[in-house]
């Protein structure tokens, strides 16, 4: 009888120490580079600390991302908190929550708010925001030009080529932008992007297996368009003086943020870890990466090159519906044949 005793009274203090234990769990996807993950580590591990009732499931996804956060959804297996951003936020706006009451909106910039909001409903809490710039050889093109004719002056005289070249409508957005016109519907600005390939910009055959990228860190391109998440590489990369200067004219904006499913079953505290995500501590630790500019005004304040939030003032959201990756890919086939 007395060993019967023991055994479950060890059988009591077992379940009771395993109930005890017990943490929820929330599942948390997002893309992102080796950097950006281990930003995201070390968020989730302060989080747990903080919150040691709670476990946190990083899903990094590192490829075809969207596809497979799509199959997550169309199998009910949706995680809880989704990294995503506005050019894909319209195919998912009847499985997010509506967050428009838990972001402090004047922490924020406006245009990121927009650019992730739909019909009146902010789906996703901003963590950053992107814009298009120049980067520049200052060895080959002196001057920032202020304007698309002066443009076009300065990248003529270039002793290499003038400016890179993407065949992809989104880095064509900005002269159509510029132009005044539909970015959908480009007429005057797709004339004028693409008689810059093979006039002041590489071709593909001239390129040949090189990226834009590298064309420009060997010096070959006076003016490289891209994004913050390039200034990194080019810092560590660059053996030239170069600088980063905004675009001639209106440049799209597009943002980045933290959704939470509908159906997740642990609203409570996803919402608890996208106000942990969106903190100003944690924007701090991503724009200490050098890979994006902050949502955050107060943290992007002290970004190290100004010239970032210079071009989200010269920025426009784009209008983003259901049709826009479909509407583009067919810009893509159609325009550059790809």
């Amino acid at each position: 009888m007395l060993r019967k005793l023991f055994f479950l009274l060890f059988v009591s203090i077992f379940l009771c120490s395993c109930t005890k234990d017990k943490k929820e769990e929330i599942t948390f996807s997002s893309w992102g580079s080796v950097t950006e993950v281990q930003v995201l580590n070390r968020i989730i591990s302060e989080f747990e600390q903080e919150n040691p009732d709670l476990r946190v499931n990083l899903m990094h996804i590192p490829q075809n991302y969207f596809q497979k956060i799509h199959l997550l959804f169309a199998s009910s297996q949706a995680p809880d908190v989704i990294f995503i951003n506005n050019l894909n936020l319209p195919m998912y706006t009847s499985k997010l929550e509506d967050l428009t009451e838990i972001a402090d909106k004047d922490a924020y910039y406006p245009e990121s708010l927009q650019a992730l909001s739909y019909e009146g409903k902010l789906l996703a809490v901003p963590r950053d925001v992107s814009t298009l710039v120049f980067y520049r050889n200052k060895d080959l093109i002196k001057t920032a030009p202020a304007d698309l004719d002066e443009f076009l002056d300065v990248v003529s005289k270039c002793q290499e080529f003038g400016v890179s070249f993407e065949r992809d409508a989104y880095f064509m957005f900005p002269y159509s932008l510029t132009m005044g016109e539909d970015i959908f519907y480009p007429e005057k600005s797709l004339e004028f992007y693409k008689e810059l390939e093979g006039k002041y910009a590489p071709t593909p055959a001239q390129a040949g297996s090189l990226t834009q990228a590298q064309m420009f860190l060997d010096g070959k391109i006076g003016l490289y368009l891209s994004g913050r998440w390039l200034f990194s590489k080019i810092s560590e990369s660059a053996k030239f003086d170069w600088d980063v200067i905004t675009f001639p004219g209106i440049v799209p904006l597009d943002a980045s943020g933290w959704a939470i499913a509908k159906d997740t079953k642990h609203r409570e505290s996803a919402e608890k870890f996208v106000k942990f995500l969106s903190s100003k501590e944690s924007s701090e630790y991503f724009m200490n990466t050098g890979l994006v500019v902050p949502a955050r005004m107060d943290v992007s304040k002290n970004i190290d090159n100004k010239v970032f939030l210079e071009a989200i003032k010269k920025s426009k959201p784009i209008s983003i519906n259901k049709d826009y990756r479909k509407t583009v890919d067919k810009m893509n086939k159609n325009y550059f044949n790809i």
